[in-house]
């Protein structure tokens, strides 16, 4: 056990090297940036400090990610030269997202709700297209489904809804996602996973069920209350089923494993260079103590990837923050949203996030 927590430090020799590699055809391509974008990335040489923009990641238990699967460190010279990695391209540019199953109650606000995600993604992956596909329930997959028998509460298969989507992807999709409300489980053994992807199809799927603050509980509505003998087909059983009410915190925690797990379909691994959105997570706690965007390292790999502007991506992320949603425009080409009712943005939770990306535009834009 870890007698208290382990801060993961690194000297700026290999901080440095990298994000910059020694490689110099890679560091002619980082002299690209502007000077501006060059102090904003190097700013993650001087991680802690007073002041900084980027923190070291702390490690607070031997539950933790980087503990229980230890993993080569990914730097920027390795994802570059990486064979397996995806790259959009003009005729596969598009992330689809796919609902699976009921996403609350009032149709309207799951709507706004879907589209919020839609926006929230298109603004990160600044410059890609981000659409709805229509929403499909879980009868419509075709996919197993179990009762937990610790929780009580329904689990649907990931191995039958990745297929399901592969079916579904449109040709020019570079990835395709599906998202559910409700908890996953990836075979009989596992008695649950947050999600599972297919990096070389270019598709995962993930639950938010488990973001729920009440979930762990014994007083969690989605428990069963009694002890049902299911059998597969029966997809009655998710008629009205339970699912999280939508609240800011969910909302951030819903961006924030939407992200991560399409940062994935990049080639971008798992972060150990600094506090990051790319961070794996064992536990929601975990979850929580990411940041909502890349460290330095990992935003050279996405921007390399999809060529945006920095201050670009950033701006396009304060705009979907900072705009009153009931005062936009109809929604865009691929949302689902057609209601004429629209309901505020619960942002309360994106607050610290806001205030970083004013203090990285400070310095890309010297204000």
């Amino acid at each position: 056990m870890l007698s208290e927590m382990n801060v993961i430090q690194h000297s700026k020799e290999t901080f440095q090297k990298a994000l910059l590699s020694d490689n110099q055809d890679l560091v002619k391509l980082y002299c690209k940036y502007t000077k501006e974008e060059r102090l904003l990335l190097e700013e993650g040489f001087h991680p802690g400090s007073l002041g900084s923009l980027f923190q070291p990641i702390t490690v607070h238990s031997d539950s933790d990610w980087i503990p229980a699967h230890p993993e080569e460190r990914q730097d920027f010279e390795s994802f570059y030269r990486d064979p397996y990695r995806k790259t959009p391209n003009a005729s596969q540019n598009t992330i689809y997202i796919q609902t699976i199953g009921s996403f609350g109650e009032a149709g309207e606000q799951t709507d706004q709700y879907v589209e919020w995600l839609r926006q929230y993604c298109q603004a990160f992956f600044y410059g890609l297209s981000v659409k709805l596909l229509p929403a499909v329930s879980v009868a419509e997959t075709r996919c197993s489904f179990r009762v937990n028998s610790n929780s009580h509460n329904l689990q649907i298969l990931t191995g039958d809804l990745l297929r399901f989507l592969g079916n579904r992807k449109p040709k020019d999709a570079f990835c395709i996602v599906g998202i559910t409300m409700i908890d996953l489980y990836p075979k009989d053994s596992w008695n649950f996973v947050f999600g599972q992807a297919s990096l070389s199809m270019g598709m995962g799927v993930f639950s938010f069920a488990r973001y729920d603050d009440n979930f762990y509980t014994r007083n969690y509505a989605g428990r069963l209350k009694k002890r049902l003998q299911l059998k597969q087909g029966e997809y009655s059983v998710f008629d009205g089923y339970y699912t999280p009410p939508i609240t800011s915190t969910l909302l951030l925690r819903s961006c924030k494993t939407m992200t991560h797990e399409i940062g994935h379909m990049f080639g971008i691994k798992h972060c150990q260079w600094l506090n990051c959105v790319m961070q794996g997570s064992n536990h929601l706690e975990e979850s929580d103590r990411r940041p909502l965007d890349f460290c330095p390292i990992c935003l050279r790999k996405l921007q390399v990837s999809i060529s945006f502007k920095i201050a670009e991506r950033y701006k396009a992320l304060l705009r979907w923050m900072e705009e009153d949603q009931r005062a936009t425009c109809s929604p865009e080409e691929g949302s689902a949203s057609h209601s004429a009712i629209l309901f505020p943005k619960p942002n309360e939770a994106f607050h610290t996030y806001k205030q970083w990306l004013h203090r990285c535009l400070d310095i890309l834009e010297k204000r």
